[in-house]
């Protein structure tokens, strides 16, 4: 089961490149969206980042970022970014294998991979929405809007 509304987002650090890592706790202040997914380089995890990077500009509208986070190694996400021509940054949850996908509930024991499995997190590092699709559906980037456009309009 994964995370669900109104949990505490578990703080993490995972290499973004091979001699950087990024934590949680960077992004207080901004909205953030955890994309886990299966793995670099297959078809429906390829569209789904490929969705993201031409859905940033609206993501940014709600001033949220997007990180994708799979078990592939950080030299693989480097390869798969440059190929894509990402823009936004890809976690290695690499070593220990799936920890952090573990503690957001997005682990699949069997595969020994990230679940595809969504989560908008607040400002105040608050999980304000979460999704889990099968590995060979594209959940699209919808629910991600409608969630950021739920949280504009608690705001008001």
């Amino acid at each position: 089961m994964i995370l669900q509304k109104n949990t505490p987002a578990p703080d993490f650090e995972l290499y973004n490149s091979p001699d950087h890592k990024l934590k949680l706790s960077d992004f207080k202040g901004k909205r953030l969206i955890l994309a886990f997914y299966p793995a670099d380089w297959s078809p429906v995890c390829s569209d789904q980042m490929s969705l993201y990077n031409e859905t940033l500009r609206l993501f940014h509208k709600h001033n949220a970022e997007v990180l994708g986070i799979s078990v592939d190694s950080k030299w693989c996400h480097m390869a798969f970014e440059e190929n894509r021509n990402l823009h936004f940054p890809l976690l290695a949850d690499f070593e220990p294998k799936g920890a952090v996908s573990k503690k957001y509930g997005a682990y699949n024991e069997q595969e020994g991979e990230s679940l595809r499995a969504l989560f908008v997190i607040d400002e105040k590092g608050i999980i304000q929405w979460s999704h889990l699709s099968p590995d060979s559906v594209n959940p699209g980037a919808d629910g991600i809007l409608d969630a950021l456009e739920a949280m504009d309009n608690h705001k008001k």
